[in-house]
């Protein structure tokens, strides 16, 4: 996880997880529309696993 998508992950959390699959670009959209928090936590957990 590099610092620029730390950064993306805080200010626009659906940006930061595009490549991660349409799923979690929706979870984390719907999350952050219920509030900014959510949405950045939900992103950064996305950030956090390894990709397959």
């Amino acid at each position: 996880m590099s610092i620029w998508r730390v950064l993306l992950a805080i200010f626009f959390p659906p940006l930061a997880v595009l490549d991660r699959g349409c799923g979690s670009i929706i979870i984390v959209f719907l999350l952050w529309l219920c509030g900014w928090v959510p949405g950045v936590i939900a992103a950064l957990v996305i950030l956090n696993k390894p990709q397959r």
